[in-house]
């Protein structure tokens, strides 16, 4: 029996890429990638990995419907390589996760605590402009 099974959380690095496959079936493919926190950390290395992620089917609609750059989320799936050439004629194998399942990883609040917040509008409607923004203006 073999088994391939990957289970991991992090963050999406960036907003997923959402397409829809060819015929009748059109299925929905989202790709993405992750960055995952490592344990244990030495000086001069990094502080995270990063991993490409493809879903299929419900779980690429869950991930186009609700998840973006920044949310955390815990994928299960499994490892797969994909060997091509490149332009230059040399053989090149890039390995990536292909998604079964995806689930958030903190509460909607948590995340939303992670976002940067738009200023208020004062009383007469505008917003005020923090001081170190208003030599960036083309006015003042």
């Amino acid at each position: 029996m073999a088994l391939n099974k990957v289970i991991m959380m992090g963050r999406l690095t960036k907003d997923p890429e959402i397409r829809y496959g060819q015929g009748a079936s059109g299925t929905i493919i989202g790709a993405f990638s992750i960055a995952v926190d490592r344990r244990f950390k030495r000086d001069g290395d990094p502080d995270a990995d990063f991993f490409n992620c493809t879903a299929f089917g419900k779980t690429a609609e869950f991930l186009e419907k609700y998840i973006h750059k920044g949310t955390k989320v815990v994928i299960e799936g499994r490892l797969q390589n994909d060997t091509y050439t490149n332009k230059d004629g040399q053989k090149v194998t890039a390995t990536k996760i292909l998604v079964d399942a995806m689930e958030f990883a903190e509460s909607k609040q948590a995340s939303a605590a992670d976002q940067p917040k738009a200023p208020e509008p004062d009383k007469d409607g505008f917003m005020n402009v923090p001081d170190e923004l208003t030599e960036d203006l083309p006015f003042t």
